[in-house]
């Protein structure tokens, strides 16, 4: 082999060992935390464990006792509708934000900021913080409501009725900010002459909108949807102080559900039948979502 090529060859396996050497310390946090883990808890679905005895192997029982659980239909169904109410809400309103923010208003740094900065705040501050707006004797929200005439104001975070919508509301408000970045970033990047040739063609600011922004925004839109959704069943932290899944199941979604079974119950194998059905969930929502992806998002 010419010196010459040797040289190279010798200069690029130095450049690849040190390009291995960066990547080791997250390949072996992932390795560690995440991969092992996740295989190491499919396995445990088919078992039954305590977390101190002898791990027993018992097939699919699992997963047959999930379906006829009915605790385990009433978390589902919670996720279910919680992601029915927040993922839509939450993006509509990141989007309005993300229009009315992008354009050159006084103080428009200051306002993305503040909009932004609930995102950025430990939840456990957001959920203590709302537990005094949604009190129903001293939160400011039923002194406003008995102000104008309402005598019996919902009861929120201690209704049956009312607690997932409270809950909601929380979480909408809190990653409201985040969506909305993502869409800033997007409205950034369409081209000022497509605006240009709508007003040539007589386009009003509504039909700009709804014939530009929304089509250039697609796959912004297509990558917060599936974002969104997966965020919302993973939900887990504003439910355990909000309401610790009360009162009576009406909070209990899937994670909360699979915390208990698993760290209070100390059922490890069933909590991990209950984790792969949530992950085989997201899945089949995700593979439709980028099936339908082609009909309405633009690249």
């Amino acid at each position: 082999m010419p010196k010459k090529s040797r040289i190279k060859s010798a200069h690029t396996k130095r450049n690849r060992i040190v390009a291995y050497a960066f990547l080791l310390p997250n390949i072996l946090g992932f390795s560690v935390f995440i991969f092992f883990p996740v295989i190491a808890s499919f396995l445990m679905s088919f078992t039954s464990w305590n977390g101190f005895g002898q791990i027993e192997f018992i097939g699919l029982k699992n997963y047959i006792d999930l379906m006829k659980d009915p605790s385990f239909r009433i978390s589902f169904l919670n996720s279910i509708l919680f992601t029915l109410i927040s993922v839509p809400i939450t993006l509509f309103l990141s989007i309005l934000l993300a229009v009315a923010l992008n354009r050159g208003i006084r103080f428009v740094k200051f306002f993305r900021t503040a909009v932004f900065l609930p995102y950025v705040t430990a939840t456990v501050a957001v959920a203590a913080v709302w537990q005094l707006i949604f009190n129903p004797s001293m939160g400011p929200i039923n002194n406003v409501l008995q102000a104008i005439g309402i005598d019996n104001p919902p009861q929120w975070l201690s209704s049956p009725e009312w607690a997932l919508v409270s809950v909601s509301i929380v979480y909408i408000w809190h990653s409201v900010g985040y969506y909305m970045i993502l869409y800033l970033a997007g409205l950034q990047s369409i081209p000022d002459y497509l605006y240009e040739a709508a007003e040539l063609d007589g386009a009003g600011p509504v039909a700009k909108f709804f014939n530009v922004t929304l089509p250039m925004l697609s796959p912004v839109i297509f990558f917060t949807t599936i974002i969104g959704i997966i965020n919302s069943f993973k939900v887990f932290d504003l439910i355990y102080v909000l309401t610790g899944g009360g009162p009576g199941r009406s909070t209990h979604v899937l994670v909360y559900d699979i915390y208990n079974v698993a760290f209070k119950q100390f059922e490890y194998g069933y909590a991990s039948a209950m984790a792969y059905v949530l992950f085989l969930l997201i899945i089949i929502i995700a593979y439709i979502q980028f099936k339908g992806q082609k009909k309405w998002v633009n690249y």
